[in-house]
């Protein structure tokens, strides 16, 4: 199970990215400061982050869940709407191309506020560096 969260405050502007992963009992929390950008950007970058960290931690090959409070993000992976923002398109396929490690996922839906911890590590993240 893996939670993401990216966020910017301005929109454009101080961005961040946090993930919880929960595999069993092992939880691994990560927070990443990703200077200037947009909202949907920087939560594309904490999937790309969420899934190098999986893939790091061997999880490889084992089916996975992410949650999101993204609706666009996960619709948008999941081949459902279209990409009309230039500037995600580079961040949807490197999210496909990391996915190729994982044969089988699930990306789902979440109300936000089933997301506190994944948006406070995005917050952190912007605070330690702004």
């Amino acid at each position: 199970m893996i939670y993401t969260d990216g966020g910017a405050r301005n929109n454009p502007g101080p961005a961040g990215a946090g993930v919880v992963v929960i595999d069993g009992k092992k939880r691994v929390e990560l927070r990443k400061y990703l200077g200037s950008q947009t909202n949907n950007w920087a939560e594309y970058e904490a999937v790309a982050l969420a899934l190098h960290a999986a893939k790091a931690r061997g999880l490889a090959g084992r089916e996975i869940e992410v949650r999101m409070d993204s609706k666009l993000v996960v619709e948008q992976i999941l081949g459902n709407w279209k990409i009309k923002e230039p500037t995600l398109k580079p961040q949807v396929a490197k999210v496909h191309a990391l996915l190729a490690d994982f044969p089988k996922y699930h990306f789902v839906h979440i109300p936000r506020e089933e997301n506190a911890e994944a948006d406070a590590l995005v917050n952190e993240a912007i605070d330690a560096a702004t």
